[in-house]
């Protein structure tokens, strides 16, 4: 007879909590996923998700991030606009994604990667190629791929091992190139103004993402009025200095945070959503601009660099108070392009060049169909990423039922 002590019986209480999070059934379709796995590692009590989506079109791609309140739904809906993501930029990837459910200030985010790796090894690189996301930079992506014993088991890696890391800012490079390219094409006809000069900027999240889109935005001159992070706003309705709020991007506690910069006024962390601007860039988490948020958004234009950062009924609600909103599928490419050309070998010259092409290329052909029919840009995006991954499904015989 074996008995379990109370630690024990703790212990596999929580692995059971971990593992009922998934219903597979709830978010099954036809394009996917094609796997869910949920991994546990009772000595560090990681728990961890992947979510492998389609890989119609190649390996499925996506990053790992770190978050106490990460769910396997949560990582699905990640999957899915990597799918979609892919697809759009025209690239021989797949999509998928996969997350550690963890407070990411008090762990070893090392020791719980490189646990995380070894639990997913069998599908890396054929069926998966990781990332970073969000608490997760090249430092973990190096554990990652030297754990797993293959350097194509992931992107975004140092450069020493040959990558071209998230931290040189393709993500919002790509984001300041749609965002140009919309103004454009449409800026006067949404509201927006002429020049690009006059334009008044906020920023959601000072990170990978939200730091290099500010310095893009900064440098063709528009106006940064407000940044902010998990800890609060900064906001200056004469534009903020983005190069002396730097050092406090990526900022890990309260006292590092972006809304002590010394700028401006400092407001609650969700006051940022309600300041009146032209164009609002959410690079934070998913689900901001939902039902009872969105009303209070004053911008013309949103550019979203956070994955899913508006929900469908709100974006409903946005068209047609005359709110254009271009996805993130189109608009955050940039990181995905560039791990493409890591992939392949290739420079961070060739990543900036081949990104700047494709985003400007796939923006244009975006708008022009939201112009010509009276679509949200998503759903024309959508429209092109499905017909794609449909072609290479039914190429595969893997096609819709």
């Amino acid at each position: 007879m074996v008995v379990m002590d109370s630690k024990a019986v703790l212990s596999t209480e929580r692995v059971i909590q971990a593992l009922d999070q998934v219903n597979v059934s709830s978010f099954l379709d036809s394009w996917g996923p094609e796997e869910v796995i949920q991994v546990y590692d009772p000595i560090t009590q990681m728990q961890g998700v992947l979510v492998i989506d389609n890989t119609a079109l190649g390996p499925g791609k996506g990053g790992i991030r770190i978050s106490s309140t990460v769910t396997p739904l949560e990582v699905f809906r990640l999957a899915r606009a990597m799918t979609w993501k892919c697809s759009l930029a025209g690239i021989p990837f797949g999509g998928a994604k996969s997350g550690i459910r963890a407070d990411p200030y008090n762990i070893s985010k090392t020791r719980f990667i490189q646990e995380f790796a070894k639990k997913v090894a069998p599908s890396t690189p054929s069926r998966y190629i990781a990332a970073p996301d969000m608490n997760v930079g090249e430092k973990e992506i190096a554990a990652f791929v030297e754990t797993i014993g293959d350097l194509q088991a992931a992107t975004g890696k140092p450069s020493k091992l040959g990558g071209i890391p998230h931290e040189l800012g393709t993500t919002g490079f790509g984001m300041g190139v749609a965002l140009e390219k919309t103004f454009e094409m449409i800026g006067e006809s949404i509201g927006l103004p002429s020049d690009f000069a006059d334009t008044r900027v906020v920023i959601q999240g000072f990170g990978n993402v939200g730091l290099w889109i500010a310095k893009y935005l900064e440098n063709k001159g528009a106006k940064i009025l407000a940044l902010n992070d998990y800890w609060g706003t900064i906001y200056n309705e004469k534009g903020l200095n983005v190069a002396k709020a730097e050092k406090h991007a990526y900022a890990t506690s309260e006292q590092a945070s972006v809304k002590n910069c010394k700028q401006g006024t400092v407001l609650p962390r969700d006051a940022i959503l309600g300041i009146d601007c032209d164009i609002f860039v959410p690079c934070a988490v998913g689900d901001v601009i939902n039902e009872g948020t969105w009303h209070s958004i004053k911008a013309k234009l949103i550019v979203e660099g956070a994955n899913n950062a508006t929900r469908p009924i709100a974006e409903k609600e946005l068209f047609e108070n005359g709110v254009i909103i271009i996805p993130d599928f189109l608009a955050n490419a940039g990181g995905v392009i560039g791990s493409y050309v890591e992939y392949k070998g290739g420079t961070e010259e060739e990543a900036f060049t081949m990104i700047e092409s494709k985003i400007k290329k796939n923006t244009e052909l975006v708008v022009r169909g939201y112009m010509d029919r009276k679509l949200t840009p998503r759903q024309v995006a959508l429209e092109i990423a499905q017909a794609r991954v449909l072609d290479a499904m039914e190429k595969k015989g893997k096609g819709r039922h």
